[in-house]
């Protein structure tokens, strides 16, 4: 499903993986005691930065790729009820492979 969408410079739009509602105990987890997720799959790129000589330096990630990314990166906000996060590439830590 195409994302509404068009990031800006080097910035990326991921959704956030699902949190985990039941631990491997079969605990119920709160919706207040839940962590922040820190894996996402990028929805869309932006067409990467401008360096200081004017060239665009492109994007190391694609749409499709997943990602690992700092724990307090980024903007959350919700569009159509689906949640997403805003965030630059610098935020991005690793590709999962």
């Amino acid at each position: 499903m195409p994302v509404k969408l068009e990031p800006l410079g080097d910035r990326i739009v991921l959704k956030p993986s699902a949190r985990e509602e039941v631990t491997k105990g079969g605990i119920i987890i709160p919706d207040t005691a839940k962590e922040k997720p820190q894996e996402g799959e990028v929805v869309a790129v932006g067409p990467g930065r401008i360096s200081e000589d004017g060239k665009r330096i492109p994007m190391e990630v694609r749409v499709g790729d997943k990602v690992v990314y700092n724990k307090y990166a980024g903007s959350e906000f919700k569009l159509d009820d689906v949640d997403y996060v805003i965030l630059k590439e610098s935020d991005v830590i690793a590709k999962r492979v």
